[in-house]
């Protein structure tokens, strides 16, 4: 291993640090879920949700953690659930 490796920081997840941004402040609304993705196993991997914020209506789709993969009761369709979005782009959400 190269001497330089010792130094470089390790990169992290793009996407864990847009999760946690949001979890940890994000404004909450409500949302419904619309639709839900399957693994090979028939686990839910993946919801499709949808919510709104001013009168605009939004959807998205979200890959389910380990912690909420342990819920998956919680994201049947129809399900209501909570989203956190941030307030300067409310296309930006994750499923709580």
């Amino acid at each position: 291993m190269p001497l330089s490796n010792l130094f470089r920081r390790k990169k992290a997840d793009p996407e864990l640090e847009r999760r946690a941004r949001l979890l940890q402040g994000g404004r909450i609304t409500e949302g419904v879920i619309i639709d839900i993705g399957n693994d090979d196993s028939g686990a839910i991997r993946q919801v499709y949700f949808s919510y709104e914020v001013s009168g605009v209506e939004y959807e998205s789709s979200q890959l389910l953690n380990d912690e909420q993969r342990e819920r998956e009761v919680d994201y049947s369709p129809g399900a209501r659930v909570t989203i956190r979005y941030d307030p300067h782009r409310p296309t930006n959400s994750v499923v709580v």
